[in-house]
């Protein structure tokens, strides 16, 4: 199936949604209002991962089985350990490939603003201090500027492959893109959605 643009219906009503896209792109944001949109629940990856003390929840692997399983769901595609599982059951993707300048200006916006407000974040964790981009090897900001361009391989694999034949992949390239398509598309998905499940 080809890559989708901002403009194109979708061929089918979404039921389970990945949000692609790095560190900054706006996944949880954009995952978030799919599901408001869609009537779908949203999973929240990074509060399934992260335990006390920015420690891996021994459980994620499992609990993202039981819900990646269901019947509906939006989450994000990341975490390497479920990415495979979650491709095999979604049936649309959503691909936020913004330039390399817009989400790291993001990214670090959103990381001085919930530092400044101590804003808790997932099980006990808040973010680390602003002087650990420089002490930390994998600081988060690191990981979004190497792993920008790895992301665009990825996704050719995923449409190429054999999830790519059943798969919708929608790419949307900056904030105009993904306002037309949550304006057109995705409005037209809801009605689809509702027609669905009647």
């Amino acid at each position: 199936m080809p890559i989708l643009g901002p403009s194109d219906p979708l061929p089918h009503a979404p039921r389970r949604v990945l949000v692609a896209g790095t560190a900054g792109a706006g996944k949880s944001t954009m995952a978030d209002r799919i599901g408001r949109v869609l009537d779908l629940p949203y999973v929240e990856l990074d509060a399934l991962f992260h335990g006390p003390r920015w420690t891996p929840r021994p459980e994620f692997a499992a609990e993202v089985r039981r819900f990646a399983r269901g019947p509906a769901w939006v989450t994000e595609y990341q975490y390497r350990e479920v990415r495979p599982l979650l491709l095999g059951e979604a049936d649309t993707v959503v691909w936020l490939d913004h330039p390399r300048h817009v989400v790291m200006r993001r990214l670090v916006l959103r990381t001085v603003r919930r530092r400044l407000r101590g804003q808790h974040l997932w099980n006990g964790n808040y973010e680390p201090p602003l002087r650990t981009v420089f002490t930390d090897r994998r600081h988060l900001w690191r990981w979004a500027w190497k792993s920008h361009a790895s992301l665009r391989r990825k996704l050719a694999v995923m449409r190429d492959g054999e999830d790519g034949a059943r798969l919708a992949i929608v790419r949307l390239c900056g904030q105009r893109e993904v306002d037309r398509w949550r304006a057109g598309p995705l409005r037209h998905a809801a009605g689809l959605n509702e027609e669905s499940s009647l």
